[in-house]
């Protein structure tokens, strides 16, 4: 297996561009919402809005600012796909669509997938969603065919500002640690990393340096996979087992007494009649 690649996007060089949701609309030919008619949503510079299954990079707009504007700062980050190390989407798919490839990243087969949407339940990021010209669940591949011929993928290319990096894992972690440093020692003292380390999912193939909470950008602090619920569902089912057992037993004991009751009077009414 080739060494895990992935991205490291460090938000505090975003400026917004969307360069990045470009390329990947174009090297991947996904279609655009509504055939290009999309209203404006008056929510700060994003119109995107979340990633779905024809938008697999989404450019967040986070304002901060006082309630009489003169004073507050820009949050920016270009969100993708996280592929985890432990994902929960591979871990739910009943076909066998969803795989792990050389790269250690994670993708969706479409000409496999059957449009069941396990995957998006399962995944704690909102990531996937349905391809309606497809419907089939589609999400980033991290360009698994530009990595096979040994490129950059188009998002990374694209990127003016090198905030999403691309390379492997072992190097963009250094190189991770390295920029927190720098910001802390500049005061920069909310600065973090998110996803960098097996805290999270078993560590995350794209992580993130963030300037504020995770939830400020939409993001869960502990995500969980889908199997951590096994046991306390099974356990439930349990109990809900035993208990309508526990009723059925209740019922039939109830029947049969009323049973034995309503031969007790035919008895008593039979013996009544031969005495008379």
């Amino acid at each position: 297996m080739a060494e895990p690649m992935g991205f490291f996007t460090d938000t505090s060089v975003c400026i917004g561009c969307k360069a990045c949701e470009v390329a990947c609309k174009a090297w991947n030919q996904l279609p655009a919402r509504n055939g290009g008619k999309v209203p404006l949503t008056g929510q700060s510079y994003d119109n995107t809005v979340e990633l779905s299954g024809i938008q697999w990079r989404h450019v967040k707009f986070i304002e901060q600012f006082s309630p009489d504007r003169s004073s507050g700062r820009w949050l920016m980050m270009s969100d993708v796909c996280k592929h985890c190390v432990q994902a929960g989407c591979l871990e739910v798919c009943p076909t066998g669509a969803i795989i792990r490839t050389e790269f250690d990243t994670v993708v969706i087969q479409s000409d496999v997938c059957n449009g069941c949407r396990a995957c998006i339940a399962a995944c704690p990021f909102g990531v996937i969603e349905i391809n309606p010209e497809t419907n089939t669940a589609m999400k980033c591949t991290l360009c698994y065919d530009r990595m096979q011929a040994g490129m950059v993928p188009a998002c990374a290319q694209a990127c003016p500002t090198h905030s999403i990096q691309f390379g492997p894992i072992s190097e963009l972690r250094q190189h991770a640690e390295a920029r927190l440093a720098q910001l802390q020692a500049q005061g920069v003292t909310q600065a973090r990393l998110y996803g960098h380390d097996e805290s999270i999912l078993g560590g995350l193939n794209s992580f993130y340096l963030l300037l504020d909470d995770p939830e400020v950008y939409g993001l869960p602090s502990n995500p969980q996979l889908p199997s951590r619920n096994v046991a306390p569902s099974a356990g439930l089912s349990a109990a809900g087992a035993v208990a309508l057992g526990l009723l059925g037993l209740a019922g039939l004991r109830k029947r049969r007494m009323d049973q034995l009751a309503a031969e007790a009077r035919e008895q008593q009414e039979g013996d009544g009649s031969h005495a008379g």
